[in-house]
Formats: structure tokens, sequence, C-alpha cells
């Protein structure tokens, strides 16, 4: 494991601002890549750049900021290799770890103690072809689906596949709008009166601090 390294964007804390964990204490661990270029992605900057770090320098930064909860994001986290042993070193010190994926790349391989938040893409994105829908049969009740909407076809087409293929017995399911693209109270007003069995969610972190690195 001390010979494994990665490309790390940026490691910080801050509060978690979406999922089932939202308002917890959390280290987040960004990794450099993504195949993807979805057109509304506000982590464009985690593309390239970055810093070589060993396994062992990345778990003695997060241990430095004393807290329980880890989230490994990207970028695309699972584009490099050694996330893999990464996320169960994490868990291995005894912290509840969450990745944050695309769900472009087989999840199938990710270790178990791990929630896995998968990022379906809506046709909106540019990307809704790079799904990988092998996924959905490896989800377990602790996992969580996400989609990011930005306008009334993006809705239609993530309602119908939460009722097509029943979602929500798989795992809790995220609504999220496009920021300046969608109005948060116009998709809160559709979950509504669909009574759809999904969570809805803004993006606690630029609520609070705005589209600032590192919050």
């Amino acid at each position: 494991m001390a010979t494994l390294s990665l490309k790390v964007s940026e490691i910080f804390l801050s509060l978690q601002g979406e999922s089932s964990r939202v308002g917890l204490p959390t280290v987040f661990v960004r990794l450099t890549g993504c195949p993807l270029r979805c057109v509304w992605c506000d982590t464009a900057y985690a593309f390239s750049g970055g810093e070589t770090m060993a396994l062992p320098e990345i778990v003695d930064e997060v241990a430095r900021h004393g807290v329980h909860h880890v989230c490994v994001t990207g970028g695309e986290p699972l584009a490099q290799a050694a996330c893999l042993p990464l996320l169960s070193v994490l868990a291995d010190a005894g912290h509840a770890v969450s990745l944050e994926t695309s769900g472009a790349l087989d999840i199938g391989k990710v270790d178990a103690r791990v929630a896995r938040v998968v990022d379906l893409k809506a046709p909106g994105s540019g990307e809704c072809d790079r799904n990988r829908w092998q996924n959905l049969a490896l989800l377990t009740a602790k996992d969580e689906l996400k989609f990011v909407l930005k306008d009334r076809a993006d809705y239609d087409w993530a309602r119908q596949l939460v009722r097509d293929r029943q979602l929500a017995d798989l795992c809790p399911l995220l609504f999220s709008p496009v920021e300046g693209e969608l109005p948060a109270s116009t998709l809160a007003d559709w979950v509504i009166a669909d009574r759809l069995p999904v969570r809805f969610q803004l993006q606690l972190h630029k609520i609070l601090w705005g589209k600032v690195r590192g919050r």
C-alpha cells in the first residue's frame, strides 16, 4: 500500500452538502481526473493538475482533521485504479467512508463498507449514454442514486426510470436541480405533484459559502 499513489486535487474539511449525510462534518478527498464532460459540471478544475500523494500521506492528512466521515469524490475518483485501495484503507482506519461516482464506471469492486453515491447522468448533462446500467444491480440499501436535473425533459426521464425500474426499492434516491438552469422551487413542485419517493436536495455548501473551493 505504501507504494501506491494518487493524483489529488484537494483535501479539505467541510460539511457534507448532499446525500443523506448532509450537514455532517466531513473530510473531502477530491481526486484529479474525469472521463466525462457534463455540461453543468461545477468541479472542472479537478479535470487536471493536482498533487501526487502516496496512500499513507492521504490517510495521514485525513486523520489530521479529526472527524469520522470521509467522502472520496472527484472528478471521477474511480478513474484512478488506486482509488479502490484508498477506500479500503480509510475504512480500515475506522472512518465512515462514502464515494461520489458518476456511475459511468464499474462500482462492483468498491469495498462493501463504503457507501456509494452514484450519479446517473440525465440527457441534459450531455453524458447520458455513458451510464453503466449494470451498476443498478449492484446497489444496496446503504448506497444512494443521485439525479442532477437541468429541465423538465431531464425530470421526466428520471421520473420514468424511478417508476419503470422501481429504483426506490434499491436504495434512497436524490433529486437536485442544476444551479442557474432549473429553479429549485420548480423541481420541488414537480416532486410533490408526482408524489415521487425521492429526497429533494440542494447543495448546502453553496447555500452557506457560495462557489468557494475547499468549502
